[in-house]
């Protein structure tokens, strides 16, 4: 045992988008907090895409901003392109994306971390996680600096036992060159590990770029933010630029596929499914002529742009003769080389809904460590780790979010209850609810929650009061005031729509199709505020089915509220399949309605525990 550093309330391992959320939602709830990590450079690092939000993603930045945190503030205040996605489609899936400088965005985040009262931030490699009596006591560094702490939050990202391949050359390292975090064993805690694998693009300097060859891409001329509390003018955005690969660029790369480590089997850990390398494009694909290729620059002072699409682990001489077949990029001089990083992570499965593990009290998780990929994926976890650090060390009940309450729900709820065998990414489709996880309103969902384990400011609070009351009035006379026909009439034959032959109220006019808000100031004097009109609009338009969803949502309520005790043998249960109970067993589900979503657990196994559980005795609620 080494000597005695200090003592804190919550310690957090690991700086990264999920660290940054957690440890600043510990010290702002009041805890005295310790963020550890390897390297003060690599504080909200950006070592793959250097962007935040896009589909569903910008959900999860939303709700996270929603609860107090940091991300979409940072976010907004490092930007050099901002755009919704998904305009053409329905509200429930558009999604905010921004274009980051990186540098300006750990400048920020960094900045804030240093300024946050309760927050100390230490640069140091953890070696060892601290129990006493089964329950998390503190952490020992490498250089045998023990911090005693009340709850532990791992957030060790890409780092963990991480190894960087390029063709045939390996290296043990973290993302971007920095150290990789090799000390810590979690396997001595009874953890069981998964290897994962990711991976990045070359970047290319942008005078060596033919942009005349490529398609322009530019932000929104009137753009929404990622924070509720972001106001005021946008600055001048700075353009992306689509270009393709092409059969030229498939077949050196078909060519070389021998001196690819994801095929030669030096690459051990599984990919991302829904974010494959281009030689991973080029093999599943194959009837492809065509990849999209984007160009996105990293910063305002840099000429480092970031090529998207591009992502391989093939050797650098390879890289160079496939990746100056795209159009515009003929030229492209390499300042660093696309590489693929191999880490290790946990089997979530371990752990309960809380982010906390199964085993180990007090010891919580967040981000890759998990077994996702992704800034938002993290960042959303490293909230919620953070707090209900927070709750464990008050000694009260931690934030449980639904799936019906938050994407950041659905995402942990995945990851607890089914786990995952490659790293996951987030998607609208996986929401079941999603009409009713929007954007618009992440923070009617979410901020009195916030609130409530104190990480909402009385500033955040009352912006997001006086937004509701302005939507609520503003819905209040829409469904009350009826519109001049002919005014209104004019706007409908404009758009190809039915006239009017009898006066109706405002609200009725947002229900027919290509009517917006905006058309409304034409008819009835409409003028609320970007952000109020969105939701009025919505919430308006979707009336019927947000009300069939909510219908949807309390029909399973009692399911998710029931309760079912822990340490349970499942197997004692009569009537209840072999699969079932030994999946159950070694899940220990938290709720009835976790244990629905089980693999292996059918609705006949549902009912047979709704029945048992009825009578049982000692059933936690």
């Amino acid at each position: 045992m080494g000597y005695n550093a200090g003592t804190y309330d919550v310690v957090v391992v690991g700086a990264g988008h999920a660290g940054c959320e957690a440890a600043l939602a510990a010290a702002r709830c009041g805890m005295k907090t310790l963020l550890l990590t390897i390297n003060l450079d690599g504080v909200a690092l950006m070592a793959c895409n250097p962007s935040i939000g896009g589909t569903s993603k910008g959900h999860l930045v939303r709700e996270i901003d929603a609860l107090g945190g940091q991300m979409a503030l940072v976010a907004d205040a490092a930007y050099m392109q901002i755009k919704m996605l998904g305009t053409s489609k329905g509200a429930a899936v558009q999604s905010i994306r921004s274009q980051q400088d990186k540098k300006r965005y750990q400048q920020v985040m960094k900045w804030t971390l240093e300024n946050t009262d309760n927050l100390h931030l230490v640069s140091a490699e953890v070696s060892r996680i601290l129990t006493q009596g089964g329950r998390v006591c503190g952490v020992e560094t490498h250089l045998g600096a023990v911090y005693q702490a009340r709850a532990v939050v791992l957030c060790t990202g890409v780092y963990l036992k991480g190894r960087v391949i390029i063709g045939q050359h390996a290296v043990s390292s973290g993302p971007s060159g920095l150290a990789p975090a090799d000390k810590l064993d979690l396997t001595e805690l009874g953890f069981r590990l998964q290897r994962f694998k990711t991976g990045t693009p070359a970047r290319v300097d942008a005078r060596s770029i033919d942009f005349s060859k490529m398609e322009p891409q530019y932000g929104d001329e009137k753009p929404q933010y990622h924070s509720f509390l972001t106001k005021g003018a946008p600055r001048e955005q700075v353009p992306c630029y689509l270009t393709y690969t092409n059969e030229k660029t498939h077949e050196i790369i078909r060519r070389n596929l021998h001196l690819s480590p994801l095929y030669s089997g030096m690459i051990q850990g599984t990919g991302a499914r829904y974010c494959p390398s281009i030689e991973d494009k080029v093999v599943k694909f194959p009837e492809r002529d065509r990849h999209q290729v984007f160009i996105e620059p990293e910063g305002y002072y840099t000429n480092e742009m970031y090529v998207q699409g591009m992502s391989s682990s093939l050797p650098e001489e390879v890289q160079k003769e496939f990746y100056r077949t795209v159009p515009g990029l003929e030229n492209a001089v390499f300042m660093r080389t696309a590489y693929a990083i191999e880490y290790d992570c946990i089997d979530p499965t371990q752990l309960r809904l809380s982010l906390m593990a199964k085993d180990v009290p007090g010891l919580f998780f967040a981000g890759q460590i998990n077994g996702t990929s992704g800034y938002e994926e993290a960042a959303a976890q490293g909230i919620v780790a953070g707090i209900n650090a927070v709750q464990y060390v008050r000694g009260e009940e931690p934030i449980i979010l639904k799936r019906s309450d938050a994407y950041i729900g659905v995402l942990i709820d995945d990851l607890v209850t089914k786990g995952t065998s490659e790293p996951y990414r987030m998607m609208t489709a996986r929401a079941e609810y999603r009409l009713l996880l929007r954007q618009d309103n992440a923070d009617a969902r979410l901020t009195e929650m916030g609130r409530r384990v104190g990480l909402v400011t009385d500033e955040r609070y009352d912006a997001y009061m006086r937004k509701r009351e302005a939507v609520e009035k503003e819905k209040a006379r829409l469904y009350a005031c009826s519109v001049d026909i002919e005014r209104a009439n004019k706007v409908l034959a404009a758009k190809g729509q039915p006239t009017l032959t009898a006066p109706v109220k405002a609200a009725a006019l947002l229900t027919r199709q290509g009517i917006s808000y905006d058309d409304l100031k034409d008819i009835c004097g409409a003028d609320a505020p970007d952000d109020v009109a969105l939701c009025v609009e919505t919430e308006i338009r979707y009336a019927g089915y947000i009300e069939k969803q909510q219908r949807q949502v309390e029909r399973f309520a009692g399911m998710e509220k029931k309760k079912l005790p822990a340490g349970f043998d499942y197997h004692q249960i009569k009537g209840l399949r072999l699969e079932a109970a030994a999946k159950l067993t070694a899940m220990q589900p938290e709720t009835l309605g976790q244990a629905m979503r089980i693999s292996g657990v059918s609705p006949a196994d549902i009912s047979v525990l709704v029945v048992f559980f009825n009578s049982y005795k000692g059933q936690a609620g």
